[in-house]
């Protein structure tokens, strides 16, 4: 199962180790002459490295506006020499034919009006042109977008077991032959596979040291291994793509989960516990389960066991509605499926090869109503910035609605997450925000999210400030020499406000304390919460740190 989903269901239990807090951002003047040329001398240390940020901060500067015709110069200039190597960079990778980094180099010249990009010889729909005929779903039969239809039998043929054997590992002086068994299918006609990352993950994991090949058996001939390589991944979506050098018996068309709803019903097909050609039916349970940090998956109840993981889930006409992903064992029936949009968004990503890098805006948010009275749209509230990240330096603010993104409408968290499916990490792309009654629209940049968002900040915040999104408990200093505070916030449904805490409670913070993996915060704390009568009582509280509402 996805470590991902783990924290959903229960708090774990971690060994726990005390941390030193680092020296906090410190937010730049931008009227300092002096503080204007640092940033340029940033700008240009960052440039070889990452085009894209580079020409974001200097468009930044650019946007300000000075006095000073020297400095006004000096800008200009680094900002054309930033515009002129993402250009490069850009027309460079089209040449090469590597289509999804001149699509993020181009997106990013567009979101800022960059009027030289009319000098490149194609535009953004020539790219996408390039990257429709790069998938693997266009194959000599036609798209697998297509459907089709085939009796079960073939359904059966185009699943594979997925093998990966570990090599022998010892225990108590004894070797025993490891390994991992899963399941993929094919969806084209050449020898492409999908199943889910955690499934091969030690083929890819680099803080994996161990032994690790790759194969693959065919339903039609079980007793053959066939050698397999990795060609993407996508750890947060649990995805992977595969490619074997053999013709595919049978490709499995990609429908839509639009199409289904609660009650319909469904087909899985693997090799539960290794058991080959194995299929199940059940309906679709419900929809919308918030298990990933960056998307929800289907709840099923078609039996899913040890094996199943990165097998078809699909509909009474064969086309594939889900990715199989996890089933809770001891929960009899409680199965869960990735949709089939996170697969057709994800793959032009997967073909790219590598990780698939996702990324964030270095915030953290909750989905807002409509409000007619204050004219404020329905979309995602921010609710906390982190100092120096992307969303601070562009001139979001706390209170502010994002409404869309690149045209794409955002009424909340989860609309958020797949407009940001389009785009790659390290991406600039048009914001449209409502702010103090008016509607606005300015670039951002994507930075690459990280594993655990609450970690970074936690190490990157004061720690009064850096509560609200871990614990969603917002604190207001009493004594900037103690930690003494006064409960000044709760979110609904946070860990704050689950432990009871209530606004204007008084709190002092004895220990924090990150677990070893950085993946959970506990916190000790000394309060005397209104809904206990005001007795002093000692808590500790925990949170993951990682959630959906990171932004």
């Amino acid at each position: 199962m996805n470590k991902r989903v783990l924290f959903l269901f229960v708090l774990p239990f971690f060994v726990i180790s005390c941390t030193t807090r680092p020296e906090v951002f410190v937010p730049l003047d931008y009227s300092e002459e002096d503080v204007v040329r640092n940033e340029i001398n940033e700008i240009e240390k960052i440039l070889p490295q990452n085009s894209v940020e580079a020409l974001w901060r200097s468009f930044l500067l650019k946007e300000k506006n000075y006095d000073n015709q020297t400095l006004e110069s000096e800008i200009s200039v680094i900002f054309e020499k930033c515009a002129s190597a993402v250009l490069e960079e850009c027309d460079a990778a089209y040449s090469e034919k590597n289509y999804i980094n001149s699509q993020r180099l181009y997106a990013s010249l567009q979101a800022i009006n960059y009027g030289g990009i009319s000098k490149l010889d194609f535009d953004g729909q020539s790219i996408s042109e390039g990257i429709a005929e790069m998938l693997p779903i266009f194959s000599a039969s036609g798209s697998a977008f297509e459907k089709k239809t085939s009796s079960v039998s073939s359904y059966i043929q185009g699943t594979v077991t997925i093998w990966v054997d570990l090599g022998i590992q010892v225990q108590k002086g004894v070797g025993y032959a490891s390994h991992v068994i899963g399941s993929g299918f094919f969806i084209n006609d050449t020898g492409y596979i999908v199943t889910n990352y955690h499934v091969i993950q030690t083929e890819v994991d680099p803080e994996y040291e161990g032994y690790s090949r790759l194969y693959v058996k065919l339903a039609e001939d079980s007793d053959t291994r066939i050698p397999a390589k990795v060609v993407g991944w996508d750890s947060m979506l649990d995805l992977a793509l595969l490619k074997v050098e053999i013709d595919s018996p049978y490709s499995f068309s990609l429908g839509s989960s639009a199409d289904l709803d609660v009650g319909d019903k469904i087909y899985a097909i693997g090799s539960p516990a290794g058991l080959e050609q194995t299929l199940t039916s059940g309906i679709v349970s419900a929809v919308n389960r918030q298990l990933f940090t960056i998307g929800s998956v289907m709840q099923i109840d078609a039996a899913l066991n040890s094996g199943n993981s990165g097998g078809p889930i699909i509909d009474e006409n064969g086309n594939v509605q889900a990715v199989a992903f996890a089933g809770m064992l001891e929960y009899q029936g409680l199965n869960f499926a990735i949709p089939v949009e996170y697969l057709k968004k994800s793959l032009p990503f997967l073909v790219a090869g590598g990780q698939r890098k996702h990324g964030w805006f270095e915030a953290f948010g909750k989905d807002i109503k409509e409000d007619e009275f204050l004219g404020r749209p329905s979309g995602l509230e921010v609710q906390y910035i982190m100092p120096g990240g992307s969303a601070y330096r562009s001139g979001l603010k706390i209170a502010d609605v994002v409404t869309a993104i690149d045209g794409m409408p955002v009424d909340g968290i989860e609309s958020f997450h797949d407009a940001m499916l389009k785009f790659s990490s390290e991406c600039i792309v048009k914001v449209s925000v409502w702010s103090n009654g008016e509607n606005i629209s300015f670039p951002v940049y994507i930075a690459e999210r990280p594993e655990n968002p609450g970690y970074e900040i936690y190490k990157r915040d004061l720690l009064s400030n850096a509560f609200l999104p871990i614990f969603g408990m917002e604190l207001a200093s009493v004594d900037s020499s103690s930690k003494e505070y006064t409960v000044s916030k709760i979110l609904k449904g946070s860990t704050a406000d689950e432990s009871g805490f209530s606004v204007h409670d008084p709190v002092r913070v004895v220990k924090v304390q990150i677990s070893d993996e950085e993946d959970v915060v506990f916190a000790q704390l000394y309060t005397k919460k209104r809904k206990n009568g005001y007795f002093e009582v000692s808590i500790m509280v925990g949170a993951a740190l990682d959630s959906p509402f990171f932004f």
